[in-house]
C-alpha cells in the first residue's frame, strides 16, 4: 500500500510539472501571437491601439528587464484590460492581480470590467478602481453579457480624446440583443458621452462600414472618442463568419477543449497557423475587416486561453 501510494504521488507530481511545463510555453506562445497581431496592425496604422484583456501575467513573463517585465510585450500593447478585480458577484480582491497592476499602470492604461450582483455595490467598485488610477465600467445582474448602455457615465467630459491615456471612463457592449437594428444600436451609443466604447464588428453577422464606425467617435456632448473592436483570440466560436460546417471539438484537431459555460466556444490551440491566419496575416483575415471598418484599435478576449488549455480540467 506504501508503496502504490508513492508511485501514485510521483505520477501526480509528474502530471502537474508537465502541465506547467506546457501551460509556460503557451504562454510564451501567446506573446508572441499578441505582438505579431499588433505589428500587423501597425504596419496599416502606427497609432492602432491594442489591448489584451486578463493578459496582466504577460507581461511579466520571459522578462527582459531587471524588474522583471518584458518589454517586447508591453511595447507592442497600449493598456490592459482586466475582468471582476474587486468584485465578481460580491467583493472578491484578486490581490495578485492589482499588485501586479499597479507595477504597470504609471506606462499602461488600466481598464477594469466589475461584476457586481447587488446594485448598492455599484459606487464601491467604481471608487476602488477609481482611486488605484484604473478606468471602470460597471456590470450589474440585469447586464452580466455586456448587453446595455448604463445611463451613468463616471467622471463624464466634452474633452476631444485622441489617446487612450486621455481615457476617463469606457462602454463595454458586445451584444446586440438589446436593439432591433443596427441603426437603432448606432443611434443608443451615439447618444452617450463615454470616452471610449469596446464594440463588437458585426451586427447579427453584417459588419459595421467605416461610415457607421466613424459616427460613434463623437459623443453626444460634441468631443470626440475612441472605438475599439472587441474580438477573441484564444476561443473560436460557433456564430463567427469563419465557422465551417462540420466543425467541433477536434474538427480541426485546434479546437482543444470545451469552454465550460459557453456551449458556443472551443478554446483553440492558438499558435496554430490556422487559427492565426483566420485571426491576421491576410485580406480575409478578422483584424484586416476591424483594420477596414475603421475602428481605432482591439480589445483582445481570451488572452489568458494558454491557462485553461492546461489547467482548470
Amino acid at each position: 500500500m506504501i508503496r502504490f501510494l508513492a508511485i501514485g504521488t510521483i505520477m501526480l507530481i509528474t502530471t502537474a510539472c508537465s502541465k506547467e511545463k506546457k501551460a509556460q510555453k503557451a504562454a510564451n506562445k501567446m506573446q508572441e501571437f499578441v505582438i505579431d497581431i499588433s505589428n500587423y496592425a501597425r504596419s496599416f496604422d502606427n497609432d492602432f491601439i491594442v489591448i489584451p484583456q486578463n493578459g496582466v501575467e504577460l507581461a511579466f513573463n520571459q522578462a527582459t528587464t531587471e524588474d522583471g517585465i518584458n518589454m517586447p510585450y508591453m511595447n507592442a500593447i497600449n493598456g490592459l484590460g482586466v475582468e471582476e478585480l474587486f468584485f465578481n458577484g460580491k467583493y472578491s480582491l484578486d490581490k495578485e492581480r492589482l499588485d501586479l497592476l499597479n507595477q504597470l499602470k504609471s506606462s499602461k492604461k488600466i481598464l477594469v470590467s466589475e461584476y457586481v450582483s447587488a446594485n448598492s455595490d455599484n459606487f464601491n467598485a467604481f471608487k476602488l478602481n477609481y482611486d488605484q488610477e484604473f478606468i471602470c465600467f460597471v456590470r450589474e445582474n440585469s447586464n452580466y453579457n455586456y448587453t446595455l448602455i448604463p445611463d451613468s457615465v463616471p467622471n463624464e467630459n466634452n474633452k476631444d480624446i485622441h489617446e487612450l491615456q486621455q481615457v476617463e471612463n469606457f462602454l463595454y457592449l458586445i451584444s446586440t440583443d438589446n436593439f432591433a437594428s443596427k441603426t437603432e444600436m448606432i443611434q443608443k451609443i451615439s447618444a452617450s458621452n463615454y470616452d471610449l466604447i469596446i464594440t463588437d464588428l458585426f451586427f447579427n453577422d453584417v459588419a459595421f462600414s467605416e461610415t457607421e464606425i466613424n459616427q460613434l467617435k463623437t459623443k453626444a456632448n460634441g468631443g470626440k472618442r475612441i472605438v475599439l473592436s472587441y474580438i477573441n483570440i484564444g476561443s473560436a466560436e460557433k456564430f463567427r463568419y469563419y465557422w465551417k460546417k462540420g466543425w467541433g471539438l477536434h474538427h480541426p484537431l485546434w479546437l482543444k477543449k470545451k469552454y465550460e459555460g459557453y456551449e458556443d466556444e472551443f478554446w483553440v490551440k492558438f499558435w496554430k497557423k490556422e487559427w492565426q491566419d483566420i485571426i491576421f496575416g491576410n485580406d480575409n483575415s478578422y483584424i484586416k475587416k476591424i483594420i477596414d471598418a475603421g475602428f481605432d484599435g482591439i480589445y483582445l478576449d481570451n488572452v489568458e486561453a494558454y491557462y485553461f488549455l492546461y489547467y482548470n480540467n
